[in-house]
């Protein structure tokens, strides 16, 4: 769920939480924002179960697929010039540099 989020950031929002709101308010924030979270998968969940009773097996088609070949770039490239991409794609600011370059 915290791919991106480590320790030290979470620590620094609990601790920012903590100075906000204040020790009385914040154990009834984490029951709300845990009340909430769950209302939410509940939800994703009874959709996901419509869509698979509307759709049936397509539904499972469906989830198998790799939505990164829908990016635009990717799109565009495979299909006006043709190229199958199979790679990752470009990060912003340029092209990547080789291990030996320096700057």
């Amino acid at each position: 769920m915290f791919n991106s989020i480590g320790w030290g950031e979470i620590v620094v929002l609990g601790l920012a939480a903590l100075f906000i709101f204040g020790p009385e308010r914040l154990p009834d924030l984490a029951k709300d924002v845990a009340g909430g979270l769950k209302r939410v998968r509940g939800a994703v969940t009874g959709v996901r179960g419509q869509l698979h009773d509307s759709l049936g097996e397509d539904f499972d088609e469906f989830r198998n697929v790799d939505l990164r070949r829908y990016h635009p770039k990717a799109f565009i490239r495979e299909h006006l010039i043709g190229e199958d991409d199979d790679r990752p794609a470009p990060r912003a600011g340029g092209a990547p540099r080789s291990a030996g370059s320096s700057t």
